[in-house]
């Protein structure tokens, strides 16, 4: 990726060299830190709330199983005196399929919420991506970079789109 970015960079350099003095007079650059405006969006706000309910769920569900696994340890340990060793063997593995149980599903709770952030975040910037897009061409740029790749060492906020991005990405899922 960061040799994709680079190349993109140079590419951007030699065309500007080339045509930079035929352009000088007619180039419009502008910027647009997008995960600012995913973040800053309407969807994106609303997609947080949905991630932060469903990591909520989980915290509350992994309470209750953890709570489970305390009280089955807290028998365990009460009978294991009194157990013949065979029978405490099998309490001690059947606790320990738990734990390795509780542990997968904790994990597979978080791959799942991780997997759906990303999603939402995906759709969100394909959607600001159309919008960038028509910004550009319906007002005259001549070229619109990300801010946080590694190409754009500087940015004047006077070339930052982000802002008007956000707004006409929000009017427009209305």
């Amino acid at each position: 990726m960061r040799s994709k970015t680079i190349a993109i960079g140079v590419g951007i350099l030699i065309a500007l060299g080339w045509f930079g003095l035929a352009l000088a007079d007619n180039l419009k650059i502008g910027f647009v830190d997008i995960q600012k405006a995913v973040n800053e969006c309407n969807a994106g706000k609303e997609a947080k709330k949905a991630i932060v309910k469903e990591v909520e769920k989980i915290q509350r569900q992994s309470e209750d199983k953890q709570k489970e696994l305390r009280t089955m340890k807290e028998v365990l340990d009460k009978q294991a005196p009194m157990l013949n060793p065979d029978a405490r063997a099998n309490k001690e593995k059947d606790f320990q399929n738990k734990v390795r149980e509780f542990q997968r599903w904790q994990e597979d709770a978080q791959n799942e919420v991780n997997q759906k952030k990303v999603e939402m975040e995906r759709n969100i910037s394909l959607g600001l991506q159309k919008i960038i897009q028509k910004l550009g061409a319906d007002d005259g740029y001549t070229l619109i970079l990300e801010l946080n790749e590694t190409i754009v060492l500087f940015a004047s906020k006077a070339v930052d789109l982000t802002d008007r991005v956000i707004k006409v990405y929000d009017v427009q899922k209305r």
